[in-house]
């Protein structure tokens, strides 16, 4: 591994078009850094994400980065960028040409693209496919950084679950942007709060951010109250009953949610069991004219599983609209 630090920054200034989003930056990233960035939407933390891959340039000041840096950076638009025509195994061949067949297969192997499905193109696979995709061809660089920003929008569970053991297996250094809390609980180990156009390490865990969100929020209610003690008590019974309300709108989406996830697990156990069947090469005998019937029948619960991962997705991120509301305004 690379020695210490990996970057650094001096009084940076970064944003757009000569506008400042971020002002004077002192920030050093060392090669065990687990980093998730916290703050609300729209103060810069995918400005920052993209400042350590080298995808913007600062306004002025400083950054340097150790000579033989290789950064993996995931941004949720980067699906954009595949060719939509080639498999995920010619993806990996021309990442890694001097790899064998055999090693590309291995990596992507790794992210759950087993024979049949390191051979389909990369247009049939569906978000959380492409979204996988793009970890294993990332991670084949043998990255000494991984940048991730919100990785989890189109992962399934199961995918979400494979990438906290991904990032916690990686040797390097991690720096994560994600509503997720699960994500970040389970892979990052330091926060950096990106709020008013500064970056600086914040010394609590995410349960005491989100007190200090709720802390500010009733500062706020007390401030603009015109009738003192009363207006604040107000304020607190207003709060509960919206309180009230959203568990109230989450509960039936939570349900759907549970069931979502039990049908994908079912479908999925489905295509294992179908798959291992089509993996017997006595299926293939001129006598048996059985494995027609059954890839048809895998290509239809592959299908299946598609829409279950888009159904999952829809309802996973209602929940965590409506979770997050709560966060804010509880």
């Amino acid at each position: 591994s690379l020695s210490s630090p990996l970057f650094n920054m001096d009084d940076v200034t970064v944003g757009y078009d000569d506008k400042p989003v971020l002002n004077n930056l002192n920030l050093s990233l060392n090669n065990d850094d687990r980093i998730a960035l916290i703050g609300a939407n729209g103060n810069g933390k995918s400005t920052l994400i993209r400042l350590l891959a080298g995808k913007l340039r600062p306004l002025s000041g400083r950054a340097v980065k150790s000579g033989k840096l290789r950064i993996g950076y995931f941004a949720q638009h980067q699906g954009e960028e595949l060719d939509l025509t080639a498999t995920p195994l010619i993806e990996m061949k021309r990442r890694r040409p001097r790899e064998t067949e055999q090693q590309a297969r291995s990596q992507l192997g790794r992210f759950g693209f087993e024979q049949q499905k390191a051979e389909t193109t990369v247009g049939n696979l569906s978000g959380g496919e492409k979204a996988r995709l793009l970890f294993a061809l990332m991670s084949a660089d043998k990255p000494n950084i991984l940048l991730l920003d919100e990785p989890t929008n189109h992962l399934d569970i199961a995918s979400r679950q494979a990438l906290v053991q991904a990032v916690n297996a990686f040797e390097g250094a991690v720096v994560l942007v994600s509503h997720d809390h699960h994500l970040i609980e389970a892979t990052a180990d330091r926060l950096w709060l990106v709020e008013d156009g500064k970056v600086a390490p914040y010394e609590g865990d995410l349960e005491d951010y989100r007190k200090e969100l709720i802390d500010k929020r009733r500062g706020n209610s007390r401030k603009e109250s015109t009738g003192g003690e009363t207006r604040v008590k107000l304020d607190k019974k207003e709060l509960r009953r919206i309180k009230a309300e959203k568990r109230k709108t989450l509960a039936p989406l939570k349900n759907k949610l549970h069931k979502a996830e039990k049908h994908l697990h079912e479908l999925e156990a489905q295509k294992k069991s179908l798959s291992g069947t089509l993996a017997d090469p006595t299926l293939y005998d001129a006598t048996n004219g059985q494995s027609v019937d059954l890839q048809k029948e895998l290509g239809e619960v592959e299908k299946a599983i598609e829409i279950a991962e888009a159904d999952w997705e829809t309802l996973h991120n209602e929940v965590e609209r409506i979770e997050a509301a709560e966060t804010v305004e509880a």
